[in-house]
C-alpha cells in the first residue's frame, strides 16, 4: 500500500515533447476529437438523445433510430442492444455489432447503493413482468437489468420509474455510473459511518449534470463505511473507504484508479483523510481530472488507471489538491483489513435490535413474479424496504427477529436462500452469450447448472468454514471479476467448443483479510464448458487435501505447481 505522508515536494504534470503524439487529454491536447466515439459525443451530449427516444424512436419504431444514437448515445440512458437470438460464439468476434443486435434493448436501472422502498420494488417488479418477459437480473454494480425492452414502451417505462424516484440516467455510458455503496448503511452496528448523504449528494449535484456527461469512458464509483469493505473498493475508479482518523474522527480514505477488463489494476490510496462533509467535492474534483487528463485518444486506454499508472499517486494527489480542490487535504490512515461478512448473505443484527435477512439469487437471475413475491414477503415479515449487493445478492431489511425464519422460508421457495452452500453464495456470473454481444459462451445457466452438480458432488468435503468464489464471465472483459476470484473462468471458444480459460487465487481486501491480488494463470490450463464440473470438483477436492491449517484457497493456488491445479 502507499505510504500516508505527503508527497515532499509538488508534482506538477508535464506537457508531453512536442513530438509526442496527442493521447486527447482536453487539458494537454484541447477537445479536438480523435476517434469516432469523440466525435459523436462532441456532436451532441449523450443525455440530448431521451427527448428524442420520446418524440421521434418510440412513435417511429426502432428503423428510425441512427446509429450515433443506436450505439452510442442512447448507452447514456441505460439503453444497450441486445444481441440476436441464435448467433453463436463463434461469430461474435467476425460480426458487427449492427449484424449482433436484435431490435430489443437491455435496460439498466440506475440504483444508487441499492436502495429500494418496497413500493419501489413493486414498480420494477411490474415493469419486468409487462415490458420485458419477466427478466430481471440484479447486477454487481446493484442495478436491476431488463432484457427484451422494445423502444416504443421506453417512455412509459421512464414514465413509472420516475414516479417512483428511480431512473436510468449515465446508468452506462462515458459516465460516473451507479454508485456502490454499503447494503447495510445506516443499520449495521459495527458501521463507522452511513455513506448514503454522500452517495444522495453526488447524485444529486452531479449526476446527469453535462459537466461530467462526457468522461473519456466509464467511470466506476463506490463508498462505503463498513469493516466489511463491501463495495469492492480496489476494483472502481474512484472509492471512498470509511476509516478513523486518530484526530479527526470518522471519514474516508481515497482509493483511485482500480479496474479490471483485459488489463486488470488494483486502485491505489492517495493517502489522503477526506472528511464526511468534503467528500462529494473530493469525489467532483477526482471525477473531474478524468475528464481532463484522461487519455480520450484509445479507447483501450480511456479508464483511469492508465492515468495513475503513469502519473502515480503523488502527482494525482497535487494536482488533486492544487488544480482542483485549492487546498490540501490531510494524510489519513488506511482502512483496517476488511473483517465479517462482506456480502451479509444471512440474519444479522442491527443496531436498532430488528434484523435483516440477506438471501443469495442463484448468479443473480431473477424475475418480476420472483421480486413481486419478494414484496410481499417482506411486508408480511414487517419490513418496507430491501437493499440490492455488490456481489449479486438481495438484503431485506427491518425484520422483526421473530420473523426471520417464517421470512427465509417464503424466500427460499423462490430459490432465494438465506443459508447457501458455498458454491451457491460465492458464484457469480455475468450476462453471456444469452444477451451480450460481446460474449463468446453462456454463462448464468451454466452456472446454475454447475452450482447444482458441485453441491451434490462436493457434499463431503470440509473447506474449515471459509468461503469460495467462482465467477464465470462470457468474455475477456472481466464484467464478474474474474481476475479477484478464487477461481475465475474467463469464456473463449475452444476449438469450437464453449471454453474458459483460468484464473485461481484472486482476491479483494473483502474476502482475503488481506491486501487484494490478482489471480494467477498456469499456461496452457483451460477447460472446455462440459468438463467445468469435474474440473472443479478435482480443483477443490485437491485444495481440501493439500492446505495447511488457515490456509484460504487463493492462498494454496497461488504456492501450488501446476500440477496440483490442472
Amino acid at each position: 500500500m502507499n505510504p500516508t505522508t505527503a508527497p515532499a515536494a509538488p508534482v506538477r504534470p508535464k506537457r508531453p515533447a512536442r513530438n509526442a503524439k496527442p493521447q486527447g487529454q482536453w487539458k494537454v491536447d484541447g477537445k479536438t476529437p480523435l476517434n469516432p466515439n469523440e466525435e459523436f459525443k462532441a456532436a451532441d451530449n449523450g443525455l440530448n438523445v431521451r427527448q428524442r427516444i420520446i418524440d421521434v424512436y418510440s412513435k417511429q419504431g426502432f428503423a428510425s433510430i441512427p446509429d450515433d444514437d443506436l450505439f452510442g448515445r442512447m448507452r447514456w440512458w441505460g439503453l444497450y442492444t441486445q444481441r440476436k437470438q441464435g448467433i453463436d460464439g463463434g461469430r461474435t468476434g467476425t460480426m458487427s455489432a449492427e449484424e449482433l443486435s436484435d431490435e430489443y434493448f437491455m435496460m439498466r436501472v440506475r440504483l444508487d447503493g441499492g436502495a429500494l422502498s418496497l413500493a419501489q420494488l413493486r414498480v420494477l417488479a411490474d415493469i419486468s413482468s409487462e415490458f420485458a418477459r419477466d427478466t430481471a437480473d440484479i447486477s454487481d454494480r446493484q442495478n436491476i437489468q431488463y432484457h427484451w425492452i422494445r423502444i416504443e414502451d421506453v417512455p412509459e417505462i421512464w414514465r413509472r420509474l420516475d414516479a417512483a424516484g428511480m431512473d436510468t440516467v449515465e446508468a452506462c455510458g462515458d459516465t460516473p455510473r451507479v454508485i456502490l455503496g454499503s447494503p447495510v448503511a445506516g443499520i449495521a452496528a459495527d458501521e463507522i459511518l452511513d455513506p448514503t448523504p454522500v452517495i444522495d449528494e453526488i447524485k444529486e449535484r452531479f449526476i446527469g449534470d453535462p459537466e461530467f456527461s462526457n468522461l473519456p469512458r466509464k467511470f466506476k464509483s463506490a463508498i462505503t463505511g463498513h469493516p466489511s469493505l463491501d463495495v469492492v473498493h480496489e476494483i472502481n475508479d474512484i472509492s471512498l473507504v470509511g476509516v478513523r482518523h486518530p484526530e479527526l474522527g470518522a471519514g474516508y480514505d481515497l482509493w483511485v484508479g482500480g479496474g479490471l477488463s483485459t488489463n486488470p489494476r488494483l486502485a491505489e490510496r492517495i493517502g489522503v483523510f477526506v472528511r464526511p462533509e468534503e467528500a462529494a467535492d473530493v469525489w467532483a474534483a477526482v471525477t473531474a481530472i478524468f475528464r481532463d487528463y484522461g487519455y480520450r485518444r484509445m479507447r483501450t486506454r480511456a479508464r483511469l488507471k492508465f492515468l495513475i499508472a503513469d502519473w502515480g499517486t503523488e502527482r494525482f494527489r497535487q494536482v488533486l489538491q492544487d488544480e482542483y480542490l485549492g487546498r490540501a487535504l490531510p494524510d489519513g490512515p488506511a482502512p483496517e483489513p476488511g473483517v465479517g461478512n462482506h456480502d451479509h448473505v444471512g440474519v444479522h443484527q442491527q443496531k436498532d435490535g430488528r434484523v435483516w435477512v440477506g438471501v443469495a439469487p442463484v448468479v443473480g437471475r431473477v424475475s418480476g413474479t420472483v421480486l413481486n413475491r419478494v414484496a410481499d414477503l417482506a411486508e408480511a415479515a414487517g419490513s418496507g424496504r430491501v437493499r440490492l449487493t455488490p456481489h449479486q445478492k438481495l438484503l431485506v431489511l427491518d425484520v422483526e427477529p421473530a420473523n426471520a425464519e417464517e421470512l427465509i422460508a417464503g424466500l427460499d421457495t423462490l430459490g432465494l436462500q438465506a443459508r447457501p452452500s458455498i458454491f451457491r453464495r460465492g458464484t457469480m456470473a455475468c450476462t453471456g452469450i444469452e444477451y451480450c454481444k460481446l460474449a463468446f459462451v453462456e454463462t448464468k445457466g451454466l452456472a446454475a447448472t454447475l452450482i447444482d452438480e458441485l453441491e451434490a458432488r462436493l457434499a463431503d468435503v470440509d473447506l474449515g468454514g471459509q468461503q469460495l468464489s467462482i465467477n464465470l464471465n462470457g468474455c475477456p472483459n472481466s464484467c464478474a471479476r474474474i481476475q479477484v476470484a478464487d477461481i475465475g473462468l474467463k469464456g473463449q471458444l475452444l476449438q469450437g467448443e464453449f471454453g474458459f480459460q483460468i484464473h485461481l487465487g484472486g482476491g479483494l481486501a473483502d474476502t482475503t483479510g488481506e491486501e487484494g491480488q490478482l489471480g494467477r494463470t498456469v499456461r496452457g490450463l483451460k477447460v472446455t464448458a462440459e468438463d467445468l464440473a469435474a474440473w472443479t470438483e478435482r480443483l477443490v477436492r485437491r485444495f481440501a487435501a493439500d492446505r495447511i491449517d488457515g490456509e484460504s484457497f487463493a492462498q494454496w493456488a497461488h504456492r501450488a505447481d501446476a500440477e496440483a491445479l490442472a
